[in-house]
């Protein structure tokens, strides 16, 4: 079941719900009572699974190679940095 984020707009009360999708929305704050209550849009928690993704399939994967006429990194105040 999704957790939905609501927010009273006469007092500022907020509270996350866990509600079924099919359930009717909340409208009665349990603040003040008042029809105020309404859901508020939030980003969305997910991960994504299976083949093709980063996490699966290009994130340990080789590096490119350096240019050949790159210097090499820094190597204690040699190469491409200005290391002392």
């Amino acid at each position: 079941m999704p957790i939905y984020a609501y927010r009273c707009n006469q007092c500022g009360f907020e509270q996350d719900v866990l509600r079924k999708m099919s359930d009717a929305p909340l409208t009665v704050c349990p603040e003040c009572n008042t029809e105020n209550f309404a859901k508020q849009l939030t980003a969305a928690g997910f991960q994504l699974k299976g083949s093709g993704w980063y996490q699966t399939d290009f994130k340990g994967g080789a590096k490119p190679a350096a240019k050949a006429d790159s210097p090499p990194p820094c190597q204690g105040g040699t190469g491409s940095c200005a290391c002392n």
